[in-house]
């Protein structure tokens, strides 16, 4: 198999490492190509056998899979630069949540998919989000799965669900960071705890409690159940909770819907050209 990416930013290079280190892929199986040429040479150093190009339709050829790491608005002009080029048997891949697949599908003569990753691709742990084109054939999708199985747990999803199984899966890592960094400052503030003694505590239970959620077969609701008794320290703080947090996760969930509308017509505008 050979794997290409175009745009290696902070998804694509985290994608390419996670597949190098976690054995899914032999550098010399990569090719790589960036805006910036230099950032792509950096990455081929790191690992000896890639090859990086300052083209980005040389850089894709004979590729089974072809990632596109870029941003919004410059797929149109990827894709104009790279799609005389593209064979129909390659399948090109977009990591990117507000171009559609219909996108894709209009422009390109090839197969065309959609993931969205996670930071956690980085402990080959989290989700990697898969949709597909009614091209992809059975196998084909397999043949990707099988790749994203290495650094993740691929989930098939209806595209129209992206946007919040963005939130939850390739969003959520920050949005936890965060609120692990309040509970961290705000005891530090309030007792003078050491602030590395008290992120490696936070960090450590954010492990465990993932741990729980997931291999140890409990569900949010179950382990609060668990570790709160009535009238206990635990459950007057998650009445606190409760009560201050109301409606913040919905406004959380509207400001990410509205900014992906925004996106999502800029995207539609870029695609819309008189051919």
């Amino acid at each position: 198999m050979k794997v290409s990416f175009i745009g290696t930013g902070s998804m694509g290079s985290i994608l390419i490492d996670s597949f190098v280190r976690s054995g899914a892929l032999e550098p010399s199986q990569i090719t790589i190509s960036n805006r910036t040429f230099a950032k792509a040479e950096q990455i081929a150093v790191r690992h000896p056998g890639m090859r990086a190009y300052p083209d980005n339709v040389e850089a894709i050829a004979g590729s089974n899979l072809i990632f596109l790491c870029i941003k919004p608005l410059e797929f149109k002009s990827v894709i104009d630069e790279i799609r005389a080029s593209v064979q129909p048997e390659q399948m090109i891949i977009s990591i990117t949540s507000p171009v559609l697949l219909a996108h894709l599908e209009e422009w390109l003569p090839c197969k065309v998919a959609k993931v969205i990753p996670s930071i956690t691709n980085l402990s080959l742990s989290g989700a990697s989000l898969c949709m597909y084109s009614a091209r992809v054939l059975m196998e084909e999708r397999q043949m990707l799965e099988g790749l994203l199985s290495h650094i993740s747990e691929p989930i098939r999803i209806d595209e129209k669900y992206t946007r919040i199984v963005s939130d939850l899966s390739s969003c959520g890592p920050a949005f936890m960071a965060f609120l692990l960094q309040q509970f961290v400052d705000a005891a530090v503030e309030e007792t003078g705890i050491d602030r590395d003694e008290a992120v490696r505590l936070a960090s450590n239970m954010l492990l465990g409690t993932g741990q729980l959620l997931t291999e140890g077969g409990m569900t949010p609701e179950t382990l609060q159940n668990r570790v709160s008794v009535p009238g206990g320290i635990t459950a007057k703080a998650l009445t606190m909770l409760s009560n201050e947090l109301d409606g913040v996760f919905q406004r959380l969930i509207k400001t990410t819907h509205a900014k992906f509308r925004e996106d999502l017509e800029k995207v539609d505008q870029s695609f819309t050209v008189i051919r």
